[in-house]
């Protein structure tokens, strides 16, 4: 009998490849050698910081886009001058250098775990800045990625961004991880690389080096040494799914189903023209903010917006305004520190702390559609109530974006739906964040991934409730989340009436492939199915019944 795994389903797609393991990180000791004088040992963790932060930026530079703004922040990471003081006095209490560096790497971790939010994310990647450093001072390879003669499935702990940046899918056909969480930087990257990948799967660990296994990155199945017939239904998928790769995005019966891409940089922009994107449903600009003692400017931004309009043409784009803030600091604005980031000031609350750079945002963004032409709405994060709706689409209506409408991401905003779209044009749920506050489970939490499962009927529920909340005003609503480039949930969020699905644009095809299969009715009747069951298990099994049936 073929053992069976279960983790949580990250990137779509579905592989059969041995398991190759990530190479572990050097391990360090207080009874490491000592270098005899202190000052030059300071000297050598500095060249050895800065090593390590070139070669992350240098990767950066080759990388495009969710790998390069990750491993820019990576680099970020290596130079902060507080890791580095930190390792001074390590070395000056007379540590070895070495184990200096993993101290003060785990000094800091403990503190980013504890805040929470993105900022908890960043503690695999400052383990990876510290095995990298560690492993420069000590004259080892870093931990990376095997090489192996035919493709595989990596296998690891967890995947830091130096190692999923550096990813060819050509040989690394599949991502499996023992922590991790759906949203995770594992899962980003894997999307925009289109691997599959299945996360916090802890028992991951008894899968052997060499173990063949079918990795199914839609369900967050791992089988391990799967017979013919179940390769045989990996083929067949693959090709269905190429001959869906094209056109646009509709049900087997025609109802049409506009796919659009997430984007944040021109290199995105590209990605989704190559991947047969309708349109940008969500145009991230933070990263335009991010690590900056002074806000760009208009005409900064302005530029950055012409370019990637530029790219999409006629394709309609949906940015949206600076989401970032607490857990994605903005030095320029001098924030206060909070215990709680992910509930603290972000998204639309930043206009409380400088209305300034949100008119200047929507400026730069008009602007670049006048130069373009190219077909614009803007939306405002984290709207929790009527007059933060009613106040951001004044302020874009002033500045000349006439289409303009909000996220659903905070519970509050998903149970008033009915009044808030009477003050915009249209709702996009970022189903990341809602589910976060939905299960009050942070969603960088590996042990807590489960929570933010889409097959969770509280979230299909929460959906249905803001289209049911949008139908007065008739206004559409959209899905930017994570959730939307899960094909067989995307299916579901068509049947619980959601009008255009946006996703990374590697995950596009998986999700044309899906609709092209299925009738309105059938994606309908797998909604109810999804709505009236108890759990997620439940709930997925149901759907899937419904979304495989004849007729």
């Amino acid at each position: 009998m073929t053992t069976e795994l279960h983790g949580v389903a990250a990137a779509p797609g579905l592989v059969v490849a041995p398991v190759k393991w990530l190479a572990p990180a050097p391990v360090t000791s207080a009874d490491d050698p000592r270098g005899a004088d202190p000052d030059a040992e300071i000297a050598r963790a500095d060249t050895a910081l800065a090593t390590v932060s070139g070669r992350y930026a240098a990767l950066a530079e080759r990388a495009e886009g969710p790998a390069a703004d990750i491993l820019t922040m990576t680099a970020a990471l290596a130079a902060d001058p507080a890791l580095r003081d930190e390792v001074h006095a390590g070395i000056r209490a007379g540590e070895p250098t070495a184990h200096a560096v993993s101290g003060a790497v785990a000094h800091f971790a403990g503190q980013l775990a504890a805040l929470g939010g993105l900022m908890a994310e960043r503690v695999t990647d400052l383990h990876d800045v510290g095995a990298r450093v560690v492993a420069e001072l000590l004259g080892v390879d870093p931990p990376g990625i095997p090489h192996a003669a035919t493709p595989f499935v990596l296998a690891a702990d967890d995947l830091a961004p130096a190692d999923t940046a550096t990813l060819d899918p050509e040989h690394v056909v599949g991502l499996l991880t023992v922590a991790g969480g759906p949203t995770s930087h594992t899962a980003i990257l894997a999307k925009a690389l289109g691997i599959p990948a299945v996360v916090a799967c802890p028992r991951a660990v008894e899968v052997a080096e060499d173990t063949e296994v079918l990795l199914d990155g839609t369900t967050g199945l791992v089988e391990l040494a799967p017979d013919p017939a179940r390769r045989a239904t990996v083929s067949e998928l693959r090709d269905r799914r190429e001959r869906a790769a094209t056109g646009p995005g509709r049900t087997a019966d025609g109802h049409s189903v506009p796919l659009l891409a997430n984007v944040g940089n021109a290199a995105d922009a590209r990605l989704a023209v190559e991947f047969g994107a309708e349109g940008v449903g969500l145009l991230r600009t933070e990263f335009l903010f991010l690590d900056r003692q002074s806000a760009p400017t208009i005409a900064e931004q302005t530029a950055h917006y012409r370019e990637i309009l530029a790219i999409l043409g006629d394709r309609p784009v949906t940015v949206r305004t600076l989401d970032a803030g607490s857990d994605k600091p903005l030095p320029f604005l001098h924030l206060p520190a909070e215990p709680n980031p992910a509930l603290g000031i972000r998204g639309i609350r930043l206009r409380d702390i400088d209305e300034g750079s949100l008119y200047e945002q929507l400026a730069a963004i008009a602007s670049a559609r006048a130069a373009t032409g190219t077909p614009v709405k803007v939306m405002a994060p984290m709207v929790a109530t009527v007059e933060e709706a009613r106040r951001f689409a004044a302020a874009a209506r002033g500045a000349g974006l006439t289409d303009c409408g909000i996220m659903i991401e905070v519970p509050a905003a998903a149970t008033r739906a009915e009044f808030l779209g009477a003050e915009v044009d249209f709702f996009s749920i970022g189903t990341n964040d809602l589910s976060q506050y939905l299960f009050g489970a942070d969603r960088m939490s590996s042990a807590l991934a489960a929570l933010h499962d889409p097959w969770q009927p509280a979230l299909a529920a929460t959906v249905a409730a803001v289209v049911a909340g949008s139908r007065g005003d008739e206004i559409p609503v959209g899905v930017c989340g994570e959730a939307a480039s899960h094909p067989e949930f995307a299916c579901v969020l068509v049947g619980l009436g959601v009008s255009t699905l946006s996703m990374a644009p590697r995950s596009l095809p998986a999700v044309r492939a899906a609709l092209s299969a299925v009738t309105l009715d059938q994606c309908r009747a797998a909604a109810v199915a999804v709505l009236t069951e108890a759990t997620a298990a439940d709930a997925a099994r149901a759907a899937r019944l419904e979304l495989a049936a004849t007729g």
